[in-house]
């Protein structure tokens, strides 16, 4: 009886206790799940230590090794910074941290001839001031992740004047659009009346078409260099393939990802009949500068700017073979325009946006609960912003798990129906090829246990994705 007159004591609490105690219980769960998964993981990467029968013929035991470390020292990363985090966000909700930077927001308005009246101006100086903190507390971690395990690993290219004028104008560039997004957005649903989830939901989604329509023209060439791919076999050749399945291709770039990484990608953008298609450099053997000593090249003076290209870093690269062959280069982009061919890029649109009128529509029925407001030290205001964050941060909290690990299963589908469409063209020999070269590029760790790449792998695992591939390699 003393137990079950305990647990019904618990249900005497307020109901602001109730919640606030739940959504702590909650975070403190997915830590501890995302720390079980991680662990098994980490027991594959500590026991698996010489290349299995079925992996010796794609991957020599230098190559197995130096993956194995890199990802045991990721996973000890991610471990550390994982409960960091949690100890940071479980210390700012018992200790008030939110009603406090609320608080001090509108005491910087007040000085500023701001009143209490103006809740939006104090809503824009508490975003600043919680994403100032934000950026500070986790860059001693971003430095560590970079300068340390990447370094170590020969991943960084970067040098520490580089990284840190990079993640101060990712932070300005973040603010330039996050703040007025968000004044309108706060007005919208001010203005908007019994209905203003409909109006807030459509321009969140007008505000995400013109974002990723900008993205590439205009904000990614503020921290990389984008050149359209030189005339030649491999432009022609991609031309053709575009052509052949209706792609509305305009123009290919090659973005120079080499300045900060080795890591290498390939990805198109765009709406309608203007679409594009960007390599990264580390991605193109023939490319990579990676693969050359850029001193010896002709007419290519060595550049001193501090992105990047030093001495120290064209030594350590020189003589490294990176990258795909032009015919494994055109496989992957058959497997990436497959996604567009296959109608993936719109169904995750379509996804993304039923789940985003979901949220705000739930969000309009929440809204006017004092008692959650209550239960994050808002006892006489209930700001909109804070609404927002309070509902879509913590009480979304157990539903945004459950759709991760949906949208996690639906993606590793649509990964094997793009392999099955580059096969379809033909092209199952150079994609089983490239999809190698890139694991090895990558350091990517070939073993995983199946609880943990279930829940976290949005690509199936190489042997599953070259397994598929195999039986029609030789086409």
């Amino acid at each position: 009886m003393g137990m079950w007159a305990s647990v019904d004591a618990m249900w005497d609490f307020p109901a602001e206790k109730r919640i606030f105690g739940a959504v702590l219980l909650f975070s403190w769960t997915v830590y501890l799940w995302e720390t079980f998964l991680a662990q098994r993981q980490r027991r594959i990467y500590k026991t698996t230590t010489r290349v299995p029968p079925e992996l010796e013929q794609i991957m020599d035991s230098d190559t197995f090794e130096k993956s194995r470390l890199y990802q045991l020292d990721k996973s000890t990363f991610s471990f550390w910074s994982g409960l960091y985090s949690v100890v940071e966000s479980t210390f700012i909700l018992l200790f008030g941290g939110i009603p406090y930077l609320w608080r001090l927001s509108g005491r910087f308005c007040g000085s500023a001839g701001f009143g209490p009246e103006y809740e939006i101006i104090q809503s824009l100086v508490f975003l600043l001031l919680a994403t100032l903190y934000s950026a500070l507390t986790g860059l001693p971690w971003s430095i560590y992740n970079t300068f340390v395990i990447e370094e170590k690993h020969g991943f960084n290219h970067q040098t520490l004047e580089f990284f840190m004028k990079d993640t101060i104008k990712k932070f300005i560039v973040t603010q330039c659009i996050l703040l007025p997004v968000s004044s309108l957005l706060l007005y919208i649903i001010k203005i908007g009346g019994d209905y203003f989830f409909i109006y807030a939901w459509l321009f969140t989604l007008v505000v995400s078409l013109v974002l990723v329509t900008i993205y590439a023209d205009y904000i990614a060439p503020l921290f990389d260099k984008f050149t359209p791919l030189p005339e030649g076999k491999l432009k022609q050749e991609i031309e053709v393939m575009a052509k052949n399945i209706d792609f509305p291709l305009t123009k290919v770039y090659v973005v120079e990802g080499s300045k900060r990484s080795s890591h290498s990608n390939a990805y198109f953008y765009g709406f309608f009949k203007n679409k594009r298609i960007v390599l990264f450099d580390t991605l193109l053997e023939e490319y990579s500068v990676l693969n050359k000593d850029k001193q010896e090249e002709p007419g290519v003076e060595p550049r001193n700017d501090g992105e990047g290209d030093s001495e120290e870093i064209r030594a350590k690269v020189k003589n490294k073979k990176q990258g795909c062959k032009n015919e494994e280069v055109l496989a992957v982009l058959g497997h990436e325009l497959g996604h567009w061919k296959l109608g993936h890029t719109i169904k995750n649109i379509i996804i993304s946006q039923i789940n985003s009128f979901l949220c705000f529509f739930l969000f309009a029925v929440l809204i006017g609960q004092r008692v959650l407001f209550a239960a994050f030290g808002f006892y006489d205001t209930q700001p909109t912003l804070i609404g927002l964050l309070i509902i879509f941060q913590f009480i979304f909290s157990p539903y945004n798990e459950v759709l991760s690990f949906c949208l996690t299963v639906l993606s590793r589908r649509f990964e094997f129906q793009a392999d099955a469409f580059a096969k379809k063209l033909g092209m199952a020999k150079d994609l089983y090829s490239a999809l190698i070269k890139l694991n090895k590029d990558n350091l990517g760790f070939p073993v995983s246990d199946r609880l943990f790449s279930t829940w976290h792998y949005s690509h199936p695992p190489l042997l599953e994705r070259l397994q598929a591939l195999k039986a029609t390699k030789r086409d």
